[in-house]
């Protein structure tokens, strides 16, 4: 028997997600979103707006279907007091050594690796063909984005964006609410609250 889960947020995004959950054994029951979609690809049922009807979807299982970071941290402290812990949406052609460790509501997208010992916070995004390397940790509610590399021991803090394409080189510090630019080779620690661009990376003014 499939379980059943409801989706928050449902545009670009979120495609990737269903794909993820369905390959996965999930059926989608419907979303969850500001307002109904007229563009509905997927045929799914609108539920409503999610911090007004949450009680009444407790038979599912649900995950937050949000690129955006903050957004998707507000998705789950609605959510999870209400429907428990949200699922993760693990594509079957990804890699995940065994003693990885990956918080809830996460999504890891197909062709992603995420080697070994590394560990992953609640809410995070592993974007297609990105890759996780051994040992590293990565914080809440963070984006990789598709094809970005973390060398092995990288550190990236809570609610920041590594753009595609991007190499963060191997024992790296990256801050908490941090933009690394798409495509940037990072040669050395960013700050938290900064922006950086470019090979080798600078910090914007």
């Amino acid at each position: 028997m499939k379980k059943k889960i409801v989706i928050v947020g449902y545009s670009g995004h979120a495609y990737v997600v269903i794909d993820a959950l369905r390959q996965s054994g999930f059926e989608i029951a419907g979303y969850c979103d500001t307002e109904q979609k007229t563009h509905n690809p997927y045929g799914l049922t609108w539920f409503g707006k999610e911090t007004e009807v949450a009680e009444e979807l407790s038979a599912y299982h649900f995950f937050a279907a949000v690129g955006h970071n903050a957004i998707r941290e507000k998705i789950m402290a609605v959510m999870e007091p209400v429907l428990g812990p949200a699922v993760n949406a693990i594509h079957p052609r990804s890699v995940i050594d065994h003693t990885a460790i990956l918080g809830n509501g996460i999504l890891v997208a197909a062709n992603t690796v995420i080697n070994a010992q590394a560990k992953l916070g609640h809410g995070v995004i592993c974007n297609t063909s990105s890759t996780i390397e051994h040992e590293c940790v990565v914080g809440e509610f963070t984006h990789i984005a598709p094809a970005a590399v973390l060398c092995g021991n990288v550190r990236v803090g809570a609610r920041s964006f590594i753009g595609a394409n991007s190499v963060i080189a191997q024992g790296l510090s990256i801050g908490s609410n941090v933009v690394i630019g798409a495509g940037s080779v990072i040669v050395r620690d960013v700050p938290d609250n900064v922006t950086v661009m470019g090979n080798p990376g600078k910090q914007m003014a």
